[in-house]
């Protein structure tokens, strides 16, 4: 048996870890936002401060990693605790790729040409919002170990996976119509896909927020 003092000091732990996924988290929604409106108003200032804040998300990652680490080889967690240090683990990881892919987004901010002829260039923000909306609550699911929000989420990006379905039709179009904006089209396809991604990340994130929560994945959502 542990005693109560090693029982608070793992507690204290565990509440830290859930801490440093929560900033996490919020430093990745903020790169998303930003990384749009870099984008749809050319800010080529901005775009550089978010490749040049990913290096915070890296080093929370490396933090949850080691405190995750350390935690199972220290205390031996069984059942719901073990099942939380795992997901946490997890988590931090494509918490940290979420931010890789809004920097992605920045760094295409300088490519595009033109940017009053683009329809979708309308359209992305809507879609990274709804994709940023899904992390928050993802997040927020994780800290209340709530399965059923982890639910909704995974149904949310089926209208992401929409909306990627639209702009990519569009952005087709525009090319055959506009040969010369093929370029400038092309990297709006690659911002298009980055969000895409970032809600499958979410998605695979409440998979391992309900796995945490009951021990069980989800069953598949129609």
């Amino acid at each position: 048996m542990m005693s109560d003092h090693t029982v608070k000091a793992f507690d204290e732990d565990i509440t830290r870890l859930r801490g440093l996924i929560a900033e996490m988290g919020g430093l990745a929604e903020v790169a998303i936002q930003q990384s749009l409106d870099a984008l749809v108003r050319g800010d080529e200032e901005l775009a550089a401060e978010i490749v040049e804040r990913d290096a915070k998300l890296d080093a929370l990652e490396s933090e949850v990693d080691d405190m995750a680490v350390r935690l199972l080889a220290l205390r031996a967690p069984m059942a719901d605790d073990l099942r939380e240090i795992v997901a946490a683990l997890k988590i931090g990881g494509v918490v940290e790729r979420i931010g890789d892919y809004a920097k992605n987004i920045a760094k295409r901010t300088g490519r595009i040409d033109g940017r009053s002829r683009f329809e979708p260039l309308t359209l992305l923000p809507a879609m990274a919002e709804l994709a940023a909306e899904m992390v928050h609550d993802v997040l927020t699911a994780y800290a209340a170990r709530d399965p059923v929000l982890a639910r909704e989420v995974i149904e949310r990006d089926d209208k992401v996976d929409a909306f990627y379905d639209s702009i990519f039709r569009n952005l087709v179009s525009h090319m055959v119509e506009n040969p010369a904006t093929i370029s400038s089209a092309a990297q709006l396809l690659f911002v298009a896909r980055n969000i895409e991604r970032i809600g499958d990340h979410a998605t695979n994130v409440a998979e391992m927020v309900h796995y945490a929560a009951t021990g069980e994945y989800p069953d598949d959502v129609e």
